[in-house]
């Protein structure tokens, strides 16, 4: 078939994906196996899924509304701070006219140490590629190219850190490896070190070292022998990345799926000898339902915020993933008064809610609190290894603050002979950590069912 002309083109192209103005085998063979491609979106033949599913699939995956969402400030000429845990016994009392004074005591000061976390991306080009790529039919400055999508990436891992889970419970392991969920394993990064209850006692109180992820088979790897086996807790002792949210509202010696963690099990990253669990460090609420699903319910979200207005603070933001936000608007659908429709929006840090109305039925508040979905949130596991739905954040965000300490950098190295290859290396890299100053007036609801 001869070329078509643009006008042709654009006519045949209107037809559907049964036909090609480029010839019956343009589109309908692979070219590397002869298989005819399908429409369908069932396996990897299909065109549908190998082209759109694909792309939708990045537009999704490249979300980060919670990384956008929280404040960002210039680090500061500071290491930590300090928590006033308890006022003090019996030193406020009334007094009569002759009456003794109250006993003199003095405030519990826990500290808080923070310090600055690396996030780094790499990406790579041959030198072959990159002059290949400015060939005609080639995609352009492939160097380019791979720097924006590293870019993207880049924000992406801040994102998930920022949203990454803290404990979990073990599908099984072996001596030097432990099991979760395919889905779950992300939470865990390298360099992370890790404790738990292992056969009802507790883990090393100096962490397992991470040494190795598979997001594919949820194997986690550490750098010490040990036995983690089905019904274990691992959960993160410190971090090698950011903070997540879901480190800041855990309490020390957290109870994980109805398995106590140990008193070692961290909550943030604070400089304490004596953790406890259920002591001052726990969030405003955290409210957990021993491993077993259930439905999210607005006296769930109600006393989340209540709890936080007893403690001083005020719900700035509800994070929570897509799926309770879709519960969270059946719940509120059926005590729906129609007064007329005004859609709107909340503003977020540099994000915006969803399109919402003021009659509730497509969600942007509640109880004037903005409701932001975020795809990263993380999930809470059933005692029989099954992945439930998002857990929800009730938050005060005017305590919480993302700290840089130097901004994204990009470093470009075209040296053959240290990288012994005809390549050109790229390197992004932020120093960063998230910080909260008051981890009473935060909350979170877990295990949640998805639906």
């Amino acid at each position: 078939m001869a070329n078509p002309s643009l006008s042709e083109y654009l006519a045949q192209a209107q037809r559907g994906l049964y036909q090609s103005a480029f010839g019956s085998d343009f589109l309908k063979k692979d070219a590397f196996s002869g298989t005819a491609f399908t429409v369908d979106t069932t396996g990897s033949s299909g065109i549908f899924d190998a082209t759109y599913g694909r792309k939708v699939w990045q537009a999704l995956n490249n979300q980060t509304r919670f990384f956008n969402a929280v404040p960002r400030v210039v680090w500061g000429n500071t290491a930590g701070w300090r928590v006033r845990t308890d006022r003090g016994s019996g030193r406020s009392r009334p007094v009569t006219e002759t009456g003794t004074l109250p006993p003199v005591d003095i405030s519990s000061i826990e500290t808080v140490s923070s310090l600055p976390r690396i996030v780094s991306t790499t990406f790579g080009a041959s030198v072959k590629s990159v002059f290949a790529a400015q060939l005609e039919g080639g995609v352009g400055d492939v160097l380019a190219l791979e720097n924006e999508n590293a870019q993207l990436d880049h924000v992406k891992e801040i994102n998930e850190e920022l949203l990454a889970g803290s404990a979990y419970l073990c599908s099984g392991g072996s001596t030097t490896t432990f099991n979760v969920p395919a889905a779950i394993a992300k939470h865990f990064k390298v360099g992370d070190k890790v404790t738990g209850n292992i056969s009802g006692s507790q883990a090393n109180t100096a962490g397992f070292a991470v040494t190795g992820v598979n997001t594919s088979t949820g194997v986690v790897t550490i750098d010490v022998a040990t036995a983690f086996a089905n019904g274990d807790s691992a959960s993160i002792y410190s971090r090698a990345g950011l903070t997540s949210i879901d480190d800041i509202v855990a309490e020390d010696g957290m109870v994980v799926g109805g398995v106590s963690g140990g008193s070692e099990v961290r909550a943030y990253d604070l400089t304490l000898s004596d953790r406890v669990a259920g002591q001052w460090n726990a969030g405003a609420s955290v409210s957990y339902n021993s491993g077993t699903s259930r439905s999210l319910t607005l006296t769930l979200l109600d006393t989340a915020i209540q709890k936080i207005r007893e403690n001083g603070g005020e719900p700035k933001l509800i994070l929570l993933g897509h799926d309770q936000y879709f519960n969270l608007e059946r719940l509120l659908s059926s005590n729906q008064r129609y007064m007329g429709q005004e859609e709107y929006q909340v503003g977020v840090g540099s994000e915006r809610t969803f399109p919402g109305t003021r009659t509730g039925l497509v969600l942007a508040t509640y109880q004037g609190i903005p409701i932001l979905p975020d795809a990263d949130v993380p999930k809470s596991v059933a005692t029989n290894d099954a992945v439930l739905g998002t857990n929800v954040y009730v938050l005060d965000t005017d305590y919480l603050e993302i700290a840089v300490a130097q901004p994204t950098q990009y470093v470009e190295n075209r040296d053959y002979f240290a990288a012994n290859a005809l390549v050109v290396r790229g390197l992004l890299y932020t120093m960063a950590e998230m910080r909260c100053k008051n981890i009473f007036v935060q909350a979170k609801i877990a295990d949640l069912a998805a639906s």
